[in-house]
């Protein structure tokens, strides 16, 4: 009989037990600090991590050494960036594209729940990348891109004229749309901070208009000779004109730099670079040192590492585009400097100084900026000092190589400004390459390496798995451009 009694009783227990563990499971298996649904908060902080990784890395591993920033140690096979062989899709294409699902679900999002300032975000985002991504190929997908959900998984090829168009829209919407007197809801800015009110202003919505109007006038200016088709002149002029509407970028507290905070998962994309990918690889070529030894550089200090020879410590470069029988020593030529791998300050997307370069150009062609091409072309080598944290040399800006001599020709006072722009640039994605391509400056020698039918290239051919995945949008895409190869110049190159 006691073992008898004994099974309910266990059995009883047993269920009392389970009951009470189960009955607050779902409340006590929940953590507090994950989100409960999703917001446009809880993605923009990864996306803008991640993109802006990509950039930086894309600036290092291509734009880098097709400019003659760098160069690899040993390049045998007649191929590299450095001897203009480009190969398809060699780009962000697939990033990007990646990325500009998470920014159109921000910006759907924005609008559903009503949060202007995150769907003007997301709009200066999307047009950032896309011009990005058409000033490399070209045509690309643009109006039915992002949109598998509609049932379109095989989108097609935008012309480069009507994405620009539509590009130019998306500012002038965002530069609408952005409210200062209010937060962002849902937080989660980590290039502005835009989540708080100072008093009764978003200073950081302030900035984030700001980069939209420069972005606006960057784009303008790469658009000067579709002026007839666009209107350009003239909506650089309003911009010009209305500082109170269309501001821009006054100082390097405005700049669009994402500042890594260096915290998991945050870190600097190089905080864990080999030394061997970070500089035993890739030396700085003799084109860029030499230029900056020359000048007396005091970026120098930070973003080269400089060798001893002789007992000097010194800051030694390669050639470019060298024959394939060629191979550096290691170590014994300059490369990145080491402190750059965990530099905060290295997601750089747009600089002050960048818009201090536009406006340069911009008043040497005619335009009213408010002060001489001069002034502004040393601003923004101030300005680029500054950004990087070094004191400008007494003396700097009126030596031979620097300075600005407005009795020059109109087009030797171009190479000055963009030249001096190619420097700024550094680290920022593809920008040098686009104006090189726009005003033939910087004029880069041309290594002996380089086989005689190599041009300098236009544009990345499209990536090769498109012809399985979109052949047809693809095709008509090539006719349209005139051709899939590096030497095809894109609309607005033409």
């Amino acid at each position: 009989m006691k073992r008898i009694y004994q099974l309910p009783l266990l059995f009883l227990f047993s269920s009392i037990l389970l009951i009470s563990c189960t009955k607050n499971f779902e409340e006590l298996n929940t953590d507090p600090n994950r989100p409960k649904q999703i917001t446009p908060g809880v993605m923009l902080g990864q996306m803008q991590y991640r993109i802006v990784s990509t950039s930086i890395q894309a600036s290092r591993n291509f734009t880098h050494e097709l400019m003659q920033v760098d160069a690899p140690r040993s390049s045998p096979g007649g191929t590299g960036l450095h001897r203009y062989v480009v190969n398809p899709g060699s780009a962000v294409w697939s990033a990007f594209y990646n990325y500009l699902t998470d920014i159109e679900d921000i910006y759907n999002m924005s609008i559903t729940l009503k949060e202007e300032n995150y769907r003007a975000i997301a709009l200066v985002y999307k047009t950032w990348a896309y011009s990005i991504l058409t000033d490399l190929y070209g045509d690309v997908p643009y109006s039915e891109a992002i949109k598998a959900t509609d049932g379109i998984v095989k989108a097609k090829f935008d012309s480069q004229k009507n994405i620009y168009v539509q590009l130019l829209k998306n500012l002038d919407s965002a530069n609408l749309l952005f409210n200062s007197s209010k937060v962002l809801t849902y937080g989660g800015d980590l290039l502005y901070n835009a989540n708080t009110l100072n008093g009764s202003t978003n200073t950081g919505i302030i900035k984030w208009k700001k980069f939209t109007n420069s972005l606006k006038l960057r784009l303008l200016l790469r658009l000067t000779k579709r002026n007839a088709e666009l209107n350009v002149d003239e909506q650089i002029r309003t911009i010009l004109a209305n500082p109170n509407q269309y501001p821009v970028f006054t100082s390097n507290d405005d700049e669009a730099i994402f500042n890594f905070p260096g915290t998991f998962p945050y870190f600097n994309p190089y905080y864990n670079a080999r030394q061997l990918e970070w500089r035993d690889g890739t030396y700085f070529t003799k084109f860029f040192l030499d230029k900056m030894n020359a000048d007396n550089d005091p970026r120098r200090t930070i973003w080269v590492r400089p060798i001893t020879v002789s007992g000097a410590s010194v800051y030694r470069g390669i050639e470019s585009g060298y024959p394939t029988t060629t191979e550096y020593q290691v170590g014994a030529n300059s490369s990145y400097n080491d402190v750059m791998r965990t530099l905060p300050s290295l997601g750089v997307m747009f600089t002050y100084a960048e818009v201090e370069f536009i406006k340069a150009e911009l008043a040497l062609k005619g335009f009213s900026t408010g002060k001489s091409a001069k002034q502004h072309y040393e601003a923004g080598i101030t300005a680029s000092m500054k950004q990087w944290g070094v004191t400008m040399p007494s003396g700097y800006l009126t030596q031979p190589g620097v300075v600005y001599n407005e009795s020059s020709t109109l087009e030797q006072q171009l190479e000055r400004i963009i030249t001096q722009k190619y420097f700024a640039y550094f680290f920022v994605d593809y920008q040098s390459w686009f104006e090189k391509r726009r005003t033939g400056y910087p004029v880069l020698p041309r290594g002996t390496g380089i086989p005689v039918e190599n041009k300098f290239p236009s544009r990345v051919p499209y990536p090769t798995y498109l012809q399985s995945l979109n052949p047809e949008n693809l095709a008509a895409a090539i006719s349209a451009m005139g051709g899939d190869n590096s030497d095809i110049k894109v609309w607005w190159e033409k």
